[in-house]
């Protein structure tokens, strides 16, 4: 029997996001969201002692367009999840796949030493992690 390399985040996570304010509209995020590619935009901390957020791109839709509120007067903050579950980029994939199923999330900020390193997803874990396996 083939034994499995234990995956790590880093090694499946996507450099694919965006960093923005909270006090940006959601109109001016989803433009920076189209420029990076991004499925996700990573709300940037305001202090020291603040968290990251979280704006999902069905939150847009479900918060602010299923609503009929305006993406130019609707801020990032009156939308985003905060504080981010934020994942380690050391940490074994089948664990980062338990946590969204315990906390019902489908993708997490990877963050070391307080700096943020990329994304993961379920798509990344299944897809990147078994591409990974198959080339071993």
């Amino acid at each position: 029997m083939k034994s499995r390399t234990n995956r790590r985040v880093k090694d499946v996570m996507s450099a694919t996001y965006a960093i923005v304010d909270g006090l940006m509209t959601v109109e001016e995020a989803i433009g920076i969201a189209r420029a990076n590619e991004a499925k996700a935009l990573i709300v940037n901390k305001r202090h020291d002692d603040d968290e990251y957020g979280l704006v999902l791109m069905n939150d847009i839709a479900k918060k602010v367009l299923a609503q009929n509120r305006s993406p130019a007067r609707t801020n990032v903050y009156e939308i985003m999840s905060k504080p981010a579950l934020c994942v380690s980029p050391e940490m074994n994939v089948k664990y980062c796949a338990r946590l969204f199923e315990r906390f019902g999330i489908s993708r997490a900020p990877v963050v070391q030493e307080d700096k943020v390193m990329g994304m993961v997803s379920y798509n990344n874990i299944v897809i990147k992690g078994m591409v990974l396996d198959q080339g071993e």
